[in-house]
């Protein structure tokens, strides 16, 4: 009976902190095998691949599992919804024609089974840091992505997983920095003030494990990632519950 909905975010293929990207889109794929059976649907939070760009006519090499699996179980009747992340940014329609995957573009406010959830890769929310906003701004850009467009994608993605690398070589994964400094708990706070109806904000992003009470009703839950966690969150209808997956 598929009676489930279930949750995921930050496998970032292609990256170098996974010491076999490959071996980690295959255990993705079987975790995706397994919950097919009762999966209504399967929401993934942003940041799938470490890098993704979409010419006119050109995807980029790689993900034919994983491609081929989405695609696979949309064909069979899962809805799969595919947000984008910070590193994943610049999709048009080549997963949602080819893979029958639902694209969001911006956080989404829904209902499933009778509770509402709030649900976003997390990039920038609740934080007001403005290189982070300018950076952000650069790369939402259209101007900016046509122009990237109009380089060979020899020099473009090269320089694409350097920058990526780069940034979680010098920048690091923090660890949870407390419930009054976290921006994503923060944010879901202020949120939750003027919508007390939300029941669970759910994030990637941030590469924690939480699972947070903040109201009677409400709860922010961060899924961890598929480098070091291969983890996941999964609703029955009445309770949604953060795990890990072992094989």
């Amino acid at each position: 009976m598929k009676n489930k909905t279930y949750f995921l975010s930050d496998a970032h293929l292609g990256s170098k902190s996974h010491a076999d990207s490959r071996e980690t889109e295959r255990r993705l794929c079987r975790w995706l095998e397994s919950v097919r059976q009762d999966a209504r649907a399967i929401y993934l939070l942003g940041d799938i691949f470490d890098y993704w760009f979409e010419y006119r006519h050109v995807v980029p090499k790689g993900y034919t599992r994983l491609l081929g699996k989405l695609a696979e179980l949309t064909d069979s009747g899962v809805e799969i919804h595919f947000f984008i992340g910070n590193h994943d940014i610049w999709l048009t329609d080549y997963l949602s024609v080819e893979c029958g995957l639902i694209l969001h573009f911006e956080p989404l406010v829904t209902e499933i089974d009778g509770k509402h959830f709030f649900l976003a890769h997390g990039d920038g929310l609740g934080d007001d840091s403005r290189s982070f906003h300018l950076l952000r701004k650069i790369f939402h850009s259209r101007f900016l992505r046509r122009c990237f467009s109009a380089v060979h994608p020899g020099l473009t993605i090269p320089l694409a997983h350097a920058w990526s690398n780069s940034s979680r070589l010098y920048g690091g994964v923090q660890e949870y920095m407390g419930e009054e400094r976290e921006h994503l708990v923060q944010f879901s706070k202020e949120k939750l003030k003027k919508n007390p109806h939300i029941n669970f904000f759910i994030f990637g992003h941030r590469h924690i494990l939480l699972d947070l009470p903040i109201a009677e009703m409400s709860q922010v839950v961060i899924l961890g990632d598929w480098i070091t966690y291969f983890s996941y969150a999964e609703f029955d209808g009445e309770r949604l519950s953060l795990k890990r997956w072992e094989e």
